[in-house]
């Protein structure tokens, strides 16, 4: 049984990923074709020709005036996935189509419907707006992740491991010792997971982009909108500092850590990283800087989940997990996830 929610939003791509030319990527198990149309939209379909099933994606195929021409046998299809052109016939077979995927392009990022199109409502993606806001600077990438997407949900709901896994970067005592708090918004579908640090440790992330020294005031507030866009709100400040009655927090720098959690199939997942600030946003030291750092930072996470995925996939049957307080925001994001799988089912 799957554990991929499957009539939902996905993020496929960047936005700067896909032109006028032909790309693919797996989400959720599906291979689908992406190319942006010479008015600029992106378009999406199955990555597999109808005739035999050879990757669109794959050469020699070629994109020609908005079409794509099959490079085994030459199957024609337009930008909406139709069948234009069959070698040797005139007539096209009526079943000749592509199945074409629901796609938006919204924050930077391409959104992607897997499951059913009649369902799919462009108003239920959620926004990370700061993402190609002018007010914010944004550094970005993608790695590959060899463990399902769910262990990536549980990493980033418990950022107790920061302490462990990310010291010397990201990681001090405090977020560890800092207990949070959890809300679960099951009508808007979202997890909350707070950890205010009042007096804190400024790790080298921070310390070395916003030039802080000494201790610092530290927040991190999580908001998860399962399954895929995770959003930490980021509040770095001088001891003390709190934001003024109106919301304005001059004295305080905010970073906006956004995750896309994509799954390519059961046991491996895309992992989209961005990272965006409103302070030194000419600075292109600044933004090198937090390039590379986000980048180690993801990596180690990456090479601790592969491994896990590992463990998991061997071990046998019947192991229970013991889970404490830090697990209440990935826990609640489990049981969401669950749900959405168990509705689906039930549904179809």
């Amino acid at each position: 049984m799957t554990s991929i929610p499957r009539n939902q939003w996905y993020v496929a791509a960047y936005g700067r990923e896909i032109g006028q030319e032909l790309f693919s990527r797996t989400i959720c198990g599906e291979s689908i074709l992406f190319w942006r149309t010479k008015s600029g939209q992106v378009t999406a379909m199955s990555d597999r020709c109808v005739h035999r099933r050879f990757p669109l994606s794959q050469a020699p195929t070629r994109l020609v005036d908005d079409q794509v021409i099959c490079g085994y046998h030459g199957f024609t299809y337009g930008a909406d996935g139709g069948c234009v052109a069959v070698p040797g016939q005139t007539r096209v077979p009526r079943t000749a189509r592509l199945k074409p995927y629901p796609v938006v392009e919204q924050d930077s990022f391409v959104w992607v419907w897997i499951g059913d199109a009649d369902q799919a409502d462009a108003t239920t993606i959620p926004r990370a707006p700061y993402l190609d806001s002018p007010d914010y600077t944004t550094v970005s990438g993608l790695e590959p992740l060899a463990a399902r997407f769910s262990l990536l949900v549980d990493n980033l709901l418990d950022l107790s491991h920061e302490t462990y896994l990310h010291g010397g970067y990201i990681g001090t005592p405090e977020v560890a010792a800092t207990p949070i708090t959890t809300e679960v918004d099951d009508e808007a579908g979202i997890v909350y997971v707070s950890r205010h640090m009042d007096d804190a440790e400024c790790p080298p992330f921070y310390a070395k982009s916003t030039g802080l020294t000494g201790r610092i005031a530290r927040w991190q507030d999580i908001e998860y909108t399962p399954p895929c866009l995770y959003k930490l709100h980021s509040r770095i400040a001088p001891v003390g500092s709190v934001p003024n009655p109106d919301g304005s927090d001059p004295d305080a720098f905010h970073v906006e850590v956004v995750y896309a959690i994509t799954p390519e199939t059961e046991h491996s997942t895309h992992d989209f990283w961005a990272v965006a600030r409103d302070f030194a946003l000419d600075d292109q030291q600044v933004s090198d800087f937090l390039a590379e750092n986000n980048r180690t930072v993801v990596l180690q996470d990456v090479t601790a989940l592969d491994v896990l995925e590992k463990v998991i996939t061997t071990e046998p049957e019947g192991y229970q997990e013991l889970s404490v307080n830090i697990d209440t925001g990935g826990l609640a994001a489990r049981r969401m996830l669950k749900r959405m799988v168990a509705g689906e089912t039930v549904a179809s």
